[in-house]
């Protein structure tokens, strides 16, 4: 979570609040094809105590795009599902890439600070400044030879 209370009865689209026979009619489906959606594995509503589903609203989107899949793009339940779960593994790591980019921004921002203060303590009344004048002599070493 985002480290904010929230209201205990605020609905969010992950709230599970439709038995399965609104779920049914809200998606379209049979009753019977949402359970065999679960047995899949292809939606997985919450369930309650007495083991009864509740869906939430994602759960309906995700039910009406699993019959898109299957009625209008002709896919079969396996490829929708490995469907689902490569769209999961991506929004997981454009997530990670989010947290990822946050820390690095972070910490270049740190450092440009930490680079700041180092900049700021130097002692600029020790540091002598000599005006370099550029010369066109020419210096030619030869070593010493060794006395007879």
């Amino acid at each position: 979570m985002d480290g904010r209370r929230r209201n205990p009865y605020e609905l969010t689209d992950e709230s599970p609040v439709y038995v399965i026979s609104v779920a049914a009619q809200l998606s379209g489906l049979h009753p019977q094809t949402l359970r065999q959606y679960d047995r899949l594995g292809l939606v997985s509503p919450d369930r309650t105590a007495g083991r009864g589903r509740r869906y939430s609203a994602r759960d309906i989107e995700l039910l009406r795009t699993v019959q898109a899949l299957s009625q209008d793009e002709g896919i079969n339940l396996a490829g929708i599902k490995r469907i689902i779960e490569l769209e999961n593994q991506v929004a997981a790591l454009q997530q990670r890439v989010a947290e990822l980019s946050s820390a690095v921004d972070g910490a270049a921002a740190a450092m440009r600070q930490r680079e700041a203060q180092v900049h700021a303590s130097y002692r600029r009344d020790l540091v002598p400044y000599q005006d370099v004048q550029q010369t066109s002599a020419l210096v030619v070493w030869r070593p010493k030879r060794p006395q007879d």
